[in-house]
């Protein structure tokens, strides 16, 4: 085998020798002497200067040794609180534009024609118009710019209309009567031009408060059990009412056939214990009634003296008036409808 001799005027060196002497020297890389006169002055200081600003804007190495160069402070509250605002706005979905479209039983039902099912026999039968034409369509939605016709009268709008009423007895609690009784509707027919309906209902004997409006949304809070519509009742007992039976009324496990009566509060007149205060806000149909008919008692007089807090005051029997703007604010905040703004918390001073 032929040994790897090294050449004349060259010794067998390592790699890395070998690098250390095949490197070129400084002043290799030098440019070469201008034979010009060479400027002396304030310029070339002014120059190199200018280099080593622009390489320090360049480079963003913050080292503790180059004191011209502040590193710049933040106030971390204030990123992180920004960084969870932009990260919830990317979670959150995005609200829902409200449309100002209406379907056309509803609209004609809000116009003070007529219910929303009678509403639909009117569309059947082609007697509403929208824009001059004439519509069959049952989901028909009206939009806000539409005309819509009924016998040649133009619809509109109705006003709500929120009516207190203090029921006497003997009326039925519904608009229309097959059998031509009396109804609660002929107390407060002379009560406003739009077509109003009873919120909930009461027996025929039995008396008290009761509200009418034309604002379905507000009627079906208000009427429905998770509202919590406060409702107390008077009521008067054929015989005395037996401490145990009131034991049991008052126990939270007590039930009737349907369920449970979400008793809120009882009290009983120690004198005769004929007379008795309940309150709850349950809207079964006779729950009061049925009550004491379990333990084996008869209603003698049943009165609704209290309604989500409006009570009969300077309201006689059978005569009805208007509510007051605070108490509608009072019940649309009672039934959910408007949630009452929270106060700003005042942080105590340091």
């Amino acid at each position: 085998m032929k040994k790897n001799t090294p050449k004349k005027g060259q010794k067998n060196l390592s790699p890395f020798k070998k690098f250390i002497k095949d490197k070129p020297r400084r002043d290799e890389f030098k440019p070469e002497r201008s034979t010009g006169f060479k400027k002396k002055g304030p310029r070339v200081n002014e120059e190199k200067e200018k280099l080593k600003k622009e390489r320090k804007l360049k480079t963003t190495v913050y080292s503790p040794h180059e004191k011209s160069i502040q590193k710049p402070t933040y106030d971390i509250k204030k990123v992180i609180s920004v960084v969870k605002q932009v990260k919830e706005e990317e979670e959150s979905p995005v609200p829902k534009v409200k449309s100002s479209e209406t379907r056309l039983n509803k609209f004609i039902s809000n116009a003070g024609v007529c219910s929303r099912r009678e509403a639909d026999q009117l569309i059947a039968e082609g007697k509403i118009k929208i824009n001059g034409k004439v519509v069959v369509e049952m989901g028909y939605k009206v939009q806000s710019k539409d005309r819509v016709e009924y016998e040649g009268k133009l619809l509109k709008k109705e006003k709500y209309v929120y009516v207190l009423l203090n029921k006497p007895k003997g009326f039925i609690t519904t608009t229309k009567d097959p059998q031509e009784r009396k109804t609660v509707m002929q107390l407060v027919k002379n009560a406003c031009d739009e077509r109003i309906y009873p919120v909930g209902r009461l027996d025929r004997n039995t008396t008290g408060l009761l509200l009418f409006t034309n604002d379905g949304e507000f009627a079906t809070k208000v009427a429905h059990p998770s509202s919590n519509t406060q409702k107390i009742y008077r009521v008067e007992l054929n015989k005395p009412f037996d401490e145990k039976h009131e034991e049991r009324l008052r126990d939270p496990k007590f039930e009737l056939e349907d369920g449970s009566i979400y008793l809120d509060g009882l009290s009983v007149n120690d004198i005769d214990r004929r007379e008795i205060g309940i309150e709850l806000h349950s809207g079964k149909n006779r729950i009061v009634r049925r009550i004491f008919e379990h333990f084996g008692y008869q209603v003698d007089v049943l009165d609704r003296t209290v309604l989500a807090g409006l009570t009969k005051k300077d309201l006689p029997r059978g005569k009805w008036r208007y509510l007051s703007e605070d108490e509608m604010i009072q019940l649309k905040y009672l039934s959910g409808l408007k949630k009452k703004p929270k106060k700003p918390s005042r942080k105590p001073k340091r």
